[in-house]
């Protein structure tokens, strides 16, 4: 039988997440955290409900998992988000040592790639899973915000 549990099938977990943000009016950035093919933390950005700069899917998402499983670290798991984590999250991601991180589109003017950020050594990354529906929702929302 075929495994149902792909890269596709969680990204579009944390895309269901992203446009709970979009109609909160936050920037529609989602993320759920998996271990064992189950979803054991899902989020969405928080910044302008709780008026934190830090409140970002990623940062809510380390922060349910590690409540989750009782421990800070996040070996074993994996983060899929819609949006390639800025330096802050990657930073918090680093110190969570998590397994591997799973974006769909790439922040070519924020992302920790283009900071020079650094991960985790044992932390794999895989980028443009559902790129084009990831990168669309942005767009949907930033001409929404423009009129």
């Amino acid at each position: 039988m075929e495994n149902i549990f792909t890269d596709e099938y969680f990204m579009k977990k944390a895309l269901q997440e992203a446009e709970i943000a979009f109609e909160a009016g936050e920037i529609p950035v989602g993320a759920v955290v998996v271990v064992n093919d189950r979803v054991i933390a899902k989020s969405h950005n928080l910044t302008e409900l709780l008026n934190d700069v830090t409140a970002h899917a990623e940062m809510q998402a380390i922060t349910a998992s590690a409540n989750f499983l009782g421990g800070k670290y996040l070996t074993n798991c994996t983060l899929y988000v819609t949006l390639e984590p800025c330096q802050m999250c990657a930073g918090a991601l680093y110190w969570s040592q998590i397994s591997k991180i799973v974006f769909g589109a790439s922040d070519l003017q924020r992302g920790f790639s283009k900071m020079g950020t650094q991960l985790h050594p044992k932390t794999i990354v895989a980028s443009g899973v559902l790129e084009k529906e990831c990168a669309g929702l942005m767009t949907a929302f930033f001409k929404s915000k423009r009129g």
